[in-house]
């Protein structure tokens, strides 16, 4: 198993690709703990997973990432429950859309609040445990195909997942002294229910059948088929993973082919 013997904490792991992270990294041998902004939803994923490695050690919290103390409250609550912690994964997302023009403050601050400063502050708490209890590690934040390519309809999201990246980096120079990696995973067109709300705005917003906006999706993607979560969480586990003892820095593009740079 890649991640035997190690202990994680995750946010957003609820549903969706977060939900998919956090089963492969206790299929893959993690003690974990799982947090989502609804905490019914991550005592679900938990109870998923005891299931799949009943001796897990596993704990559940609701977490909602935009707020400093709690963030920080929380990973010491992993920290002393799990006894240790090696592992990160900086999930927690959100989305919505509409033209730059008819954007409204709260849209922007909302992608801004979670998918931006909710990894810096998830970010800060879990590298300060790492450091206090003595260095070495491994950090992944998810990011998204739309931090690389910008994405019309999707400016402030694109914004904000750009600036994931860019702090990825920063940090992965600050902390690789330490033995700390830090890497971000750009998914594409996921098939959770975040993308299945956003095909009802896009299909609205273009004017066009929600059929026709898959069918965008799907022609835009080299290997024809929308993206699993599982896809994205094979990825996550493997840079968490000694596997990726040489890898720090880096978005790591997982799309189909839908954009290759």
């Amino acid at each position: 198993m890649l991640l035997a013997g190690l202990r994680g904490f995750i946010t957003g792991a609820g549903a969706g690709i977060g939900r998919a992270i956090a089963l492969e990294m206790v299929r893959e041998g993690a003690d974990l703990y799982i947090t989502d902004l609804d905490g019914t939803a991550a005592e679900r994923t938990a109870a998923e997973a005891q299931q799949l490695r009943p001796e897990a050690h596993l704990y559940a919290a609701p977490l909602d990432v935009r707020a400093a103390a709690a963030v920080a409250a929380c990973v010491e609550e992993a920290v002393a429950r799990l006894g240790g912690l090696e592992l990160a994964v900086n999930n927690a997302g959100v989305s919505s859309m509409g033209r730059v023009v008819e954007l409204s403050e709260e849209d922007w601050d909302f992608n801004m609040d979670v998918n931006a400063k909710g990894v810096f502050l998830c970010c800060q708490a879990e590298v300060r445990a790492l450091l206090r209890l003595g260095g070495r590690g491994s950090i992944v934040n998810i990011a998204s195909m739309a931090g690389k390519k910008a994405a019309p309809l999707l400016a402030h999201y694109s914004a904000s997942k750009f600036a994931v990246i860019g702090f990825t980096q920063a940090l992965a120079l600050e902390t690789a002294e330490a033995g700390i990696r830090v890497n971000a995973v750009c998914p594409g067109y996921v098939r959770t229910s975040m993308q299945e709300r956003e095909v009802v705005w896009e299909a609205r917003l273009r004017g066009i059948s929600q059929e026709e906006v898959i069918a965008d999706y799907l022609r835009a993607i080299p290997l024809g088929r929308l993206e699993e979560p599982e896809d994205v969480a094979r990825v996550v586990t493997f840079l968490l993973s000694d596997r990726a003892a040489y890898i720090t820095g880096q978005a790591i593009d997982v799309n189909g082919g839908a954009f290759m740079a």
